[in-house]
């Protein structure tokens, strides 16, 4: 790469890039050290002190950073490691450092840049994902896309909110409809951001008698729409899903998009199955959210890619509108934000991008087939033969009598039986993902807490692709 790097005319961004490697080189090689030097005790570095007067140079401010990050690893051996992150991971960095040297050219060469990298970052994202004609808008935090979104059909909806501000919401109010399996705190979060109180927020109950457990009741939802609009206030927006964050269930997406249609409602899809859209084959249920108004994607950890950004991707053909609902800006600096990512996604390629997303959900495929050869184990998302999560449990049946550790108690059990029976098993499935996660470290198993389930252990390759 050295050799490469003396081809650039520019020194600076020449330099930049063999900082960037030395550096990175540095703080990975520091690990080995560190278990060489284990019974060392921290060097007097570490210990905060007043700032020096001649200045230090960059190899010991890199110590400094490199003891801080490592320094305690002595004392809690079970402390996670820094990944070696290789050179994909150094081109997503170098597009933070890059950022910060392209804002020092001239305004005109700068708006140049800046729109042609966000441009073509928003093309590729639309077409590997299959949404097209989209705008696409980077964001650090990963629900901040989707209040940008509930602001911008604020706008949509009510003419005069921008003179008349939170007095045309109190005389209509607005309602915003998420899933009783929508992840936690993102409807507090939504509410915090948008000033609105709390009773503009409505929970959509999930199927229990027929279908799934966490997909979200169609004919309920349509009622709750329907007493809403009677009630005088304006059902804005649906936040459903492609992928629950908890087992990786898909909301009847087609359908909630002829209702959202029918009511005038913004339809917002989040979920890890939307990386499945590109591939060649796509479950139609995820392929319904390329018609929705907007999706939140994160193709940081679907493509193993550090601090990239997440992306909201949306559809609205009024500019004033985007620029206030803060989806677009004049600034630079936040059109430098899909930098890390028009770098990265140049270095995969097509192909890469698409055989990472491909390799997951081929490991939870084999995973699920493996599970299901296996007695006393249930599997919670079985319907969904192409999601890339498996969520699984263990309950146990002994011969000639009532079920031991099951997931239905027998009707003749007490309450406390049942109890008893449910804690047992979830004791039992909490040390089997421990165990597991102890001797495959790299799998990212997750142990999770279901109402209805109760212990289970959980398995999404997509959030863990580095």
């Amino acid at each position: 790469m050295d050799a490469s790097l003396e081809k650039i005319a520019d020194p600076m961004l020449a330099e930049m890039g063999k900082n960037l490697k030395e550096a990175m080189k540095m703080l990975e090689d520091s690990q080995r050290r560190t278990e060489e030097e284990n019974g060392k005790k921290l060097v007097s570095g570490d210990i905060p002190g007043p700032l020096q007067g001649s200045g230090q140079d960059m190899v010991s401010i890199l110590q400094l950073v490199q003891n801080l990050m490592h320094g305690d690893e002595d004392e809690e051996p079970q402390s996670p490691r820094i990944q070696n992150i290789g050179e994909q991971g150094h081109m997503a960095l170098l597009g933070h450092s890059l950022g910060a040297y392209i804002s020092t050219l001239d305004k005109e060469k700068l708006r140049k840049l800046t729109t042609r990298i966000l441009s073509d970052t928003t093309l590729w994202l639309c077409r590997i994902f299959r949404y097209e004609n989209g705008c696409a808008y980077f964001h650090e935090e990963e629900r901040e896309g989707l209040a940008k979104i509930c602001r911008l059909a604020i706008h949509s909806r009510y003419e005069d909110f921008v003179v008349d501000g939170f007095n045309v919401l109190y005389n209509k109010k607005p309602v915003i409809y998420l899933s009783a399996a929508a992840r936690p705190g993102l409807g507090q979060y939504l509410c915090n951001q948008l000033g609105l109180p709390f009773p503009c927020l409505c929970r959509v109950p999930c199927n229990t008698m027929f279908g799934s457990q966490h997909q979200m009741d169609v004919a309920f939802l349509e009622k709750l729409i329907k007493d809403d609009v009677e009630r005088g206030r304006l059902p804005l927006l649906l936040v459903a899903n492609a992928g629950t964050a908890a087992v990786g269930h898909t909301d009847k997406i087609g359908r909630l998009k002829e209702l959202c249609e029918q009511y005038g409602i913004w339809l917002h899809v989040e979920g890890v199955n939307l990386a499945t859209l590109a591939l060649g084959y796509v479950s139609s249920s995820v392929l319904a959210a390329t018609k929705c108004d907007s999706m939140t994607m994160t193709p940081g950890p679907w493509l193993g890619l550090p601090a990239v950004p997440a992306v909201t991707l949306y559809k609205h053909d009024d500019p004033a509108l985007t620029l206030v609902a803060g989806l677009t800006s004049n600034k630079p600096a936040d059109k430098l934000r899909a930098l890390p990512l028009w770098l990265s996604l140049q270095y995969l390629g097509l192909d890469g991008i698409v055989e990472r997303i491909k390799h997951a959900c081929q490991l939870s495929q084999r995973l699920q087939e493996s599970l299901k050869k296996v007695n006393y184990i249930k599997i919670l998302v079985e319907d969904e033969l192409s999601s890339p999560v498996v969520v699984f449990r263990f309950f146990q049946e002994l011969p000639g009598s009532d079920p031991v550790f099951k997931a239905v108690p027998a009707p003749n059990m007490t309450p406390s039986a049942v109890g008893r029976e449910r804690h047992s098993c979830d004791a039992l499935n909490r040390w089997l993902g421990e165990q597991l996660k102890q001797l495959v470290p790299a799998s990212g198993l997750t142990v999770m807490d279901l109402e209805a389930d109760g212990t289970c252990v959980r398995f999404s390759p997509l959030m863990t692709a580095a």
